[in-house]
């Protein structure tokens, strides 16, 4: 009997190539998505199979095969009822009046939280300056915005766990005189999930908004506010609350998000921050969250102490490095994000993007330079060359 991950992938192939979904592959994917190993080859298989391919037909798939899954897990939830929501919240909408409250929806990401989260909440603090903006989520995605004192915080705890334990996750918000905004957020997972009443409820659908660009996620995010609420020219911005920690010429993060994809081998990043202190360079990495991810910066940092050093502490600590360096490096990941919307110049590095489309949308957008270097399929020789290549541009005196 095949696994259920196999299942799941056979489920992905059929939508990817336009074919019926097995019946029974269906059937027992709904069945296993109680359990651990089902959830985990339901999100990270086909939930990101299907959405980060930012193509509409798969978007579609995403939202059927979900809205049964969805239904067969919440008591009282209809396929039909799910689906239809879906296609009517999906669609842009003009808001007209005023908010007494504005709920924000916080991505669950911290990248996708800086690169798009951010722009709704900029927006809504000037579209509604006299309302309450709160901000539904995790504390480390407050903690990215806890320095404005116009933020406040609804804490939602949303882990990798069963499917039932994700579902739970989401809030329900009625408050009187309230909207909802949802920026395409796991807590709903991606707009499926009623959060409050469907008047009072403003999606933005990024997988398949905008499919005939390949702009990135922030500039069709921005496109989409303008569109809704009227606000034409919403930024990206973070304002922790931590203390100020000491800066550094350049920061860097070698985190992945649990993505060992989107990394390269060990010995690129061991030459990559040997460079830069080659360079007579100050040099700062992110530990990460610990365990195997701390080893590895360790082991890439070696006997380089003198001017290399590990930061220990949490993301939005890191942010407020990022902001006062002279220069960021990393890969695809939240550090990128947040360099761009403080307007430092970046290197950023794209390895095990599943298509084109992925890279063109998550490529980071700010007012200061970028540098994307494409990584997959490539050398790694040849990627360092490109990588040191661009720093040292971006570093030139003017």
């Amino acid at each position: 009997m095949e696994s259920i991950s196999e299942t799941a992938r056979r489920i992905l192939d059929c939508s990817i190539r336009g074919q019926a979904w097995p019946v029974a592959s269906v059937e027992r994917l709904i069945e296993e998505a109680a359990s651990e190993e089902g959830s985990r080859a339901l999100f990270g298989i086909l939930a990101e199979g299907l959405s980060d391919r930012f193509e509409p037909r798969l978007v579609d798939a995403y939202a059927a095969l979900f809205s049964e899954v969805i239904a067969a897990a919440l008591p009282g939830s209809c396929v039909a009822e799910l689906l239809a929501r879906y296609r009517r919240v999906r669609r842009p909408r003009r808001f007209e009046g005023d908010a007494e409250a504005v709920y924000v929806l916080s991505r669950v990401t911290l990248g996708a939280d800086v690169a798009i989260t951010s722009l709704v909440l900029d927006a809504a603090k000037r579209r509604f300056p006299a309302a309450r903006i709160v901000l539904a989520g995790g504390e480390k995605s407050y903690q990215l915005f806890a320095g404005d004192p116009r933020i406040e915080h609804l804490p939602v705890a949303y882990r990798r766990g069963t499917l039932r334990e994700r579902l739970q996750a989401c809030p329900r918000i009625e408050e009187r005189g309230s909207i909802v905004i949802d920026p395409d957020s796991r807590l709903t997972q991606l707009g499926l999930v009623p959060v409050c009443p469907e008047e009072s409820y403003y999606f933005f659908e990024g997988r398949a908004y905008g499919a005939d660009t390949d702009e990135p996620l922030g500039s069709l995010a921005r496109r989409w506010i303008a569109e809704t609420f009227g606000v034409p020219d919403a930024r990206a911005w973070i304002a922790p609350a931590a203390p100020p920690a000491s800066a550094a010429d350049v920061a860097v993060s070698l985190g992945v998000g649990e993505n060992l994809a989107k990394g390269l081998p060990p010995e690129f990043e061991e030459h990559l921050l040997g460079a830069l202190a080659g360079r007579g360079l100050e040099v700062v990495v992110d530990s990460g969250p610990g365990g195997e991810e701390q080893e590895r910066v360790r082991r890439a940092i070696g006997a380089r102490q003198d001017r290399i050093r590990m930061f220990e502490g949490s993301f939005a600590a890191f942010a407020g490095i990022i902001a006062r360096s002279r220069l960021y490096v990393g890969y695809d990941s939240a550090g990128q994000h947040a360099a761009a919307a403080c307007g430092v110049p970046l290197v950023t590095i794209f390895a095990g993007a599943p298509c084109p489309r992925f890279t063109a949308r998550w490529r980071p957008t700010g007012p200061g330079p970028i540098e994307v270097i494409p990584a997959a399929d490539r050398d790694p020789e040849r990627v360092l060359e490109d990588a040191l290549d661009a720093v040292d541009r971006l570093l030139r005196p003017c």
